[in-house]
């Protein structure tokens, strides 16, 4: 059995599934169990409630001259997807096993199983009296539920740092790492329309009488992606990637076998060859869900109400109450008279940006390089994280990369990590650690 297994097996088995409220006491005790390994390699570490949210937060101090080592913050979550579908799974969830190359858990790739690799590499140093950097380990138990606590957190704590780093990210193949140095941020809207006071008989109305669900469609058209492009007042602000980025984007897989793996069909004729640059630097509109009248029942009538879930990803360097303000503006002016709109906001992130150029990045580079034999590829996530943004708002360089593969089942049965890359992510983590103290 490898050495490590039985510790990270006792984390793994905590479930801590944030979005069950059943589950609380689990999610705190994952966070309690994230205390108690810092405080064993001679850190001080508390759970902070925060509003009722659970933070892990502690520090490691340098072993020696603390006070002139850079500091370098960790951030990580102890909160897992839920299970469902139980049926799926091959070996219980919550109970760790390796099976071939793998290890399968629930949480072993996002993001506990990695969080642990930069908890581990820490104390190595720390237990060898060679850390030469603080760190200082932030964490929350509600990253899979919205993230917030942890940006409101370090907003108000107002200590900085050199340098973050955040194991939640993955390998764009095995043996390939990569960094992400932009991530997308989004905007979540809750849409309305209303058009009268009842449903009405569409034989007696219909042709006459203002639907609902006509008005949503006609309003909703207005801000859709025309050849993957969104209309103009919704790019506002689009930040273009590097030369260096587009460089390193041609190791990623084709667009086309991306879409395939995922049984997706393409938008249009280009969005196989754009994926990444719609994906990583474009900004993305989604209507996630619609509701009006009866969709399931065979029911004759011209619906009064229509709503819609919208979600717009914003791309680096957008401004999220730019691009609202610009939404529900197109909304307006493309809603037919007579139709009555709502707009809500319902949540947002803004996106953020890294500087590849950053001393901490091209240290970062140097360490992976130097333990993995390949230097990491630059590349965007198109996905939100919304502690990046707030490190950049600081003027804390990031460095996200991670060690799931893009066959990590993350959020789905028989979530796995590859056993090799618990000791190869340790040792990383320690390298990062040692490039760290030139900053």
């Amino acid at each position: 059995m490898e050495p490590w297994f039985d510790e990270l097996a006792e984390f793994l088995r905590i479930p801590s599934v944030s979005a069950d409220p059943a589950r609380a006491a689990d999610v705190k005790r994952a966070g309690e169990w994230v205390c108690e390994l810092v405080r064993g390699a001679g850190g001080e570490c508390e759970i902070v409630d925060w509003h009722g949210q659970p933070l892990a937060v502690g520090e490691l101090r340098a072993s020696s001259e603390p006070e002139r080592a850079p500091t370098v913050l960790c951030y990580g979550h102890f909160d897992v997807q839920p299970p469902d579908p139980l049926a799926l799974w091959e070996s219980p969830p919550f109970e760790p096993e390796i099976r071939g190359d793998y290890l399968y858990a629930r949480g072993v790739a996002d993001d506990k199983g990695q969080l642990y690799l930069l908890l581990c590499g820490a104390r190595e140093l720390a237990g060898a009296g060679e850390l030469p950097v603080n760190v200082r380990f932030v964490c929350d138990g509600e990253e899979e539920t919205g993230g917030h606590s942890i940006v409101e957190f370090l907003e108000a704590d107002g200590r900085g740092a050199d340098v973050a780093v955040i194991f939640d990210s993955g390998m764009i193949r095995r043996g390939l790492p990569a960094f992400n140095v932009a991530t997308r941020g989004v905007a979540y809207f809750h849409v309305t329309v209303r058009t009268g006071e009842r449903d009405l008989h569409s034989g007696l109305y219909g042709g006459a009488a203002l639907n609902a669900a006509h008005a949503l469609i006609q309003t909703l058209g207005a801000v859709l992606a025309l050849d993957g492009r969104l209309v103009e007042p919704l790019r506002t602000g689009i930040l273009a990637p590097t030369q260096v980025e587009l460089e390193s984007w041609r190791e990623l897989p084709a667009g086309a076998d991306e879409l395939a793996a995922q049984g997706a069909r393409p938008m249009d004729t280009s969005a196989a060859e754009e994926f990444y640059l719609r994906t990583f630097a474009e900004p993305a509109l989604d209507v996630n869900g619609i509701e009006s009248g009866s969709p399931h029942l065979m029911k004759t009538v011209i619906p009064a109400r229509a709503v819609a879930n919208v979600s717009i990803r914003l791309a680096p360097g957008q401004q999220v109450a730019e691009i609202a303000a610009a939404f529900e503006r197109l909304l307006r002016d493309a809603a037919p008279p007579g139709a009555e709109l709502e707009v809500e906001l319902l949540s947002s992130a803004p996106p953020g940006v890294v500087p590849p150029d950053a001393k901490a990045v091209q240290l970062g580079l140097d360490a992976f390089e130097r333990v993995l034999g390949v230097r990491p590829a630059l590349i965007r996530s198109g996905g939100t994280l919304p502690i990046v943004a707030a490190l950049a708002d600081r003027g804390v360089p990031t460095i996200i990369t991670g060690f799931s593969l893009p066959n990590a089942n993350i959020h789905s049965p028989n979530e796995c990590l590859l056993v090799e890359y618990v000791s190869l992510g340790i040792a990383a983590a320690r390298a990062l650690f040692a490039e760290f103290a030139s900053l």
